[in-house]
């Protein structure tokens, strides 16, 4: 069996306490709120694809983009590899409703995205990863690691 990647992104944008999701229709598939983001188009850079999701789901331009993590999902029966790159962005031009981070949790939104939620807000970046079997809808495996902003030093050696 071949194994066929899909590259995706998600931007969470946050503005002092608050955070921009936006409300996924039934149709689109993953109904409830999430973050922006999408596809990443061929031969686009990953952080370009987060960019231009960003402005063309919401109208905002960001400025300053930061590496959160990545999460990938693997489907064994059909070789389906998803890797979604995931971005905070602290920094944008453009203005729109917000909500409260505190208060985001209580909205509708899908379980997956629920649980990478507070990944977004940690310092440094995660990497998630699970195999799961579509047929059943169960997830067979999941890892989360969490990398720190810094590396510590190695033991004696200077600044």
């Amino acid at each position: 069996m071949q194994a066929e990647v899909k590259l995706y992104t998600m931007c969470m944008i946050q503005d002092g306490s608050r955070i921009l999701l936006m409300n996924r229709p039934d149709d689109k598939g993953f109904p409830g709120y999430i973050a922006p983001g999408g596809k990443v188009d061929f031969p686009e850079s990953i952080v370009n694809g987060a960019i231009r999701e960003v402005r063309e789901e919401t109208g905002l331009i960001v400025k300053d983009i930061i590496y959160k993590g990545l999460e990938e999902s693997c489907e064994p029966n059909t070789g389906l590899r998803y890797m979604v790159f995931n971005y905070l962005a602290t920094s944008f031009e453009g203005e729109l409703l917000w909500v409260d981070r505190e208060e985001a949790l209580k909205l509708p939104m899908q379980d997956w995205f629920k649980r990478r939620f507070p990944l977004f807000f940690e310092e440094g970046t995660f990497e998630l990863s699970e195999i799961w079997d579509e047929q059943t809808g169960q997830v067979l495996e999941e890892m989360v690691r969490r990398y720190p902003a810094r590396i510590p030093q190695a033991a004696g050696l200077a600044d």
